[in-house]
Parts: C-alpha cells; structure tokens; sequence
C-alpha cells in the first residue's frame, strides 16, 4: 500500500514534465519582441525657494486697530446708503425687468401708475412708493412712464444714485426700460 501511495504520485509528476518545447519557443518570442530598455526618470525641476515673510503686516486673524476701524467708518458715514429700519414695499421683491406699466390713475391732483408684476398681479403706485431690488423710489408718475432713483451699491461700501424709466407698455409689447 506504501508503495502505491508513493508510485501514484510520482505518475502524476512524470505526466506534467512529458513535452515542454512549445512553452520554451513562447518565451522566446517574448523574450525577443520585448523592450529591455527602461526609458530614465524624469528629471526633477530645481527648487526655488522664495522666503515669504510679512512680519510687518497685521495678521488677518488678529482684531484690526481701533484706529483703523473709525477710519472705515468715517470714510462710509459720509456715504448715500439706504435705510435699513424702512420695511419694504410689495414691489421690491421684483426686478424692474420684471414690472411692467399698465395704466394710470388719477384723482385730486394724485396720479397712480398702474404696475404689472412677474407674477401677474396688478399694484397701484403713485410718488414715494418703492419698487425694484435696488431701493427704487418712484419720484413721478406721468401718462407716459415711471422715473425710479435707485441706490446702486458702488462697491466701496457706498451708494450710488441711478433715475431709470419704466415707459408704458402697449398691449401684446414688453416694458421698456431706461
């Protein structure tokens, strides 16, 4: 039985080593249509260091001086800036691209301008009513059209006044603006 265990085996290794010619032309060909040339590492650009230094700057996590703080302010408390405390008016949530002047109205010496929204709902405004993203106030109302100054902001912490027209708008048109 020891010799069986032992012969069984030995078959199985005879059989795996019986013609192995074709794997040596395989390697062969591999071996010669193979590149055996590495190309060489690319070359590592110099390193320039460049010595950043602003000790002599305000570090942007420490407060600012005091001083430079009322500067700020005196520089903007001369400025034209909306007021914050005034509550907006029904028209100021839409652009002026987006109101269209219908019609007026007028009574006792008070003429109403007449102004479609985006969202198709009809607003009686006369002289002081607001409209418009940018602090619009309506300084007249005739047949015609609507003057609006508006407070653009200048980018300096500031604002601008800027009169813009929103003309009357025939029937089947769009608004026209100035």
């Amino acid at each position: 039985m020891k010799k069986l265990a032992i012969l069984i085996p030995l078959l199985f290794i005879a059989g795996c080593f019986d013609d192995t010619s074709d794997l040596k032309i395989h390697i062969a060909e591999v071996q010669a249509n193979t590149q055996k040339r590495i190309d060489p590492m690319p070359s590592v650009p110099v390193f320039n260091h460049f010595d950043y230094s602003v000790t002599s700057l305000r570090s942007p996590f420490d407060v600012p001086r005091p001083e430079a703080i009322q500067e700020k302010i005196q520089q903007m408390s001369g400025c034209l800036s909306p007021d914050p405390r005034r509550r907006k008016q029904p028209l100021e949530k839409f652009s002026l691209s987006d109101l269209t002047m219908r019609g007026t109205l007028g009574e006792l010496g008070i003429t109403w301008a007449l102004v479609e929204a985006s969202d198709a709902t009809l607003h009686r405004v006369a002289v002081g009513n607001y409209l418009g993203l940018y602090h619009g106030r309506i300084t007249d109302v005739s047949q015609n059209n609507v003057k609006v100054i508006e407070l653009i902001p200048d980018g300096a912490g500031c604002w601008v006044e800027r009169e813009t027209v929103v003309a009357m708008v025939e029937s089947g048109s769009e608004g026209q603006r100035k």
